[in-house]
């Protein structure tokens, strides 16, 4: 088995296809799967065919500047250009006028061609201070989807996360369940595997919206296993073995949460 960690190569289709064509177990989703959820714009579309609510943005690709002045046209300013590719809070840029949208549309392609190879951006309007909640999955080769609850990531520089809180505190209780369930389900459409982590904004007006489902374990993964009592890289290699989520007691109803557990990143 292969366990590829949180880096760069655990969102990586074509490694994954590598060591699968080697004979040898990689502890993850399919291939197909990263590739499907690695491009956001394909995860956008995914969420939108589970009825789950998205960011108003651009249906697909952008990749003329016109096409960013008609998406100002309908929804004004502020947005933020994204790269599709993109991961790690890189490829993203924020624009609240249009004195610097040309600019920013350029560099932003610039950025993802130089950061991941692929120069595809798309537009989303930009929520102001939103929460941002990411929920922890775990599914079997049988089709079984839990979540091990949420943590709250909303303390971020330069889009990165820096203070991470599991579970959520003071979350409105009827968003927490739209979100764990709204996971669950798009986890259960594109027939996930192993572990993974759904991540959410959620708006001032307590309204919530899909950004992307990470195919990995999470940096932050250790305070889920604080208030849950379940080792989930265990659980990776378990699944990856062929386990089943019943087999190893991970029943939604059985999974429990107690305390609350707080990690802090440092940074540069």
């Amino acid at each position: 088995m292969i366990h590829p960690g949180y880096g760069f190569l655990s969102e990586n289709a074509e490694f994954a296809r590598k060591v699968e064509a080697a004979g040898i177990t990689f502890i993850g989703p399919s291939p197909e799967v990263i590739d499907s959820l690695g491009d956001k714009t394909k995860a956008r579309q995914i969420a939108m065919d589970c009825k789950v609510p998205v960011v108003p943005g651009t249906p697909g690709p952008v990749s003329e500047y016109s096409q960013c002045k008609d998406f100002i046209k309908e929804h004004g300013f502020p947005i933020i250009i994204k790269a599709a590719m993109g991961g790690g809070g890189r490829g993203m840029r924020v624009v609240r006028d249009e004195a610097s949208l040309e600019d920013s549309f350029h560099r932003a392609k610039s950025e993802a061609l130089s950061a991941f190879g692929d120069g595809t951006v798309f537009i989303e309007r930009f929520l102001d201070k939103p929460r941002h909640i990411e929920v922890q999955l775990l599914a079997d080769r049988a089709g079984n989807v839990v979540h091990l609850f949420e943590r709250d990531c909303s303390v971020q520089r330069r889009h990165q996360k820096v203070v991470e809180i599991a579970p959520a505190k003071n979350l409105d209780n009827a968003v927490r369940e739209a979100i764990l369930n709204d996971a669950v389900k798009i986890a259960k459409s594109v027939k996930y595997k192993n572990a993974g982590t759904a991540e959410f904004l959620v708006d001032n007006q307590n309204r919530h919206y899909f950004i992307e489902i990470n195919p990995r374990i999470q940096v932050e993964h250790t305070i889920t296993e604080e208030i849950t009592g379940i080792d989930i890289v265990a659980a990776q290699i378990q699944i990856a073995a062929g386990a089943l989520l019943p087999q190893l007691g991970l029943t939604q109803q059985r999974i429990r949460q107690r305390g609350f557990a707080i990690q802090c990143r440092v940074t540069t």
